[in-house]
């Protein structure tokens, strides 16, 4: 298959995905591809699309959502988008193995893991102000440069996964919870590229395209991002 023709590809996938998103939040969605035939023709082989990493929030399933079918997309779903080895090598195998010409990074409105990333955020600025109190101006302000190594070293995977997303946003001068949500996807996106030669590879190549979206629960809609 030519770079032309993944390209071309992936982009129908995802104009495939808005259109039944659309449906889905006009409440017109039709289930394709749900039926006994799609579902024996399935049973030895599968050939999806696109894979999807998004929230396992119960209210954001993927194939529901883009009013998908079985076999459509190769989804992987955990807190917040949160990423770890098995997360990694199983989008490096959709990517590498069963050739998907499209990674979507879906986030979305009121994420209780943003949520709990802010909490335990705020916790640890909390209690180092606390502990460097009596410091010089100049220490505590060091501390707050090297806060990214110390959410670096937590044992919470929501501080140093969503945390960190929500620091680099206020650093930036982001304060809402929908800057912090739309920050984690770009950050998830980072890493993916940074984590994944597989991944980089196919971008490289023009093999694969990656697009940051956030599904709104208000609406049904899903919102393409832009980084």
């Amino acid at each position: 298959m030519t770079e032309h023709t993944e390209e071309t590809t992936a982009n129908s996938t995802w104009s495939r995905m808005l259109a039944g998103n659309r449906r889905f939040a006009e409440g017109n969605a039709t289930h394709p591809w749900q039926d006994k035939q799609t579902r024996e023709s399935l049973i030895d082989a599968q050939n999806p699309d696109a894979a999807v990493l998004s929230c396992s929030d119960s209210r954001v399933p993927p194939e529901i959502i883009f009013d998908a079918g079985l076999g459509d997309m190769f989804t992987v779903r955990t807190a917040g988008q949160i990423i770890d080895d098995a997360v990694l090598q199983s989008l490096e195998y959709a990517v590498g193995a069963m050739h998907v010409s499209l990674l979507v990074v879906l986030g979305h409105q009121h994420c209780a893991a943003v949520e709990q990333g802010v909490k335990e955020l705020d916790a640890l600025v909390k209690k180092l102000s606390k502990e460097d109190k009596h410091e010089s101006p100049a220490v505590r302000e060091q501390l707050m440069e090297d806060l990214d190594e110390i959410i670096l070293s937590s044992d919470s995977q929501f501080l140093k996964n969503v945390g960190l997303s929500v620091w680099q946003a206020r650093m930036a001068g982001l304060d809402s919870n929908e800057d912090y949500e739309q920050v984690n996807i770009a950050r998830t996106i980072e890493h993916l590229v940074t984590h994944s030669e597989i991944i980089r590879d196919a971008l490289a190549h023009e093999r694969l395209m990656i697009v940051g979206a956030r599904y709104r629960l208000d609406s049904g809609l899903v919102e393409v991002l832009s980084f």
